[in-house]
């Protein structure tokens, strides 16, 4: 596995893990600025826009994602990783749901660093 690979997994790994904690600030500083994301049936989501639907769900849902990576691809600045991932969303009444799919995020190097620039995920 190349250093890149291996820091694109680990990225992915710290997204899920923050996002477990809701820890927004952490997630957010592991996407670049244009980051677009796109879901089924809804327009695309900008930085701006997933920081506040993610803040309204901040302590009134618990999230928990598992993520099999399938694929990672490194070419120059870009990558790209094909995921299936399983989200499960736990109310304060105790009350779970499940939503799972496919997900093919890109990745921009910045400096030495990658980000999460785009992803679409078909999570149903």
């Amino acid at each position: 596995m190349s250093p890149d690979e291996q820091q694109i997994r680990q990225l992915i790994e710290q997204w899920n893990l923050r996002t477990a904690q809701g820890d927004l600030d952490g997630v957010l500083s592991l996407m670049t600025d244009d980051a677009v994301f796109l879901t089924c049936g809804n327009a695309p989501m900008d930085k701006a826009r997933f920081a506040q639907a993610t803040r309204e769900a901040v302590g009134r849902m618990r999230v928990e994602p598992t993520q099999e990576i399938r694929e990672v691809h490194v070419s120059g600045d870009l990558a790209y990783v094909w995921s299936h991932i399983a989200v499960t969303m736990t109310g304060p009444d105790g009350r779970s749901s499940k939503r799972a799919g496919h997900v093919l995020t890109v990745f921009r190097r910045e400096g030495a660093r990658w980000r999460l620039c785009r992803d679409a995920n078909l999570l149903t």
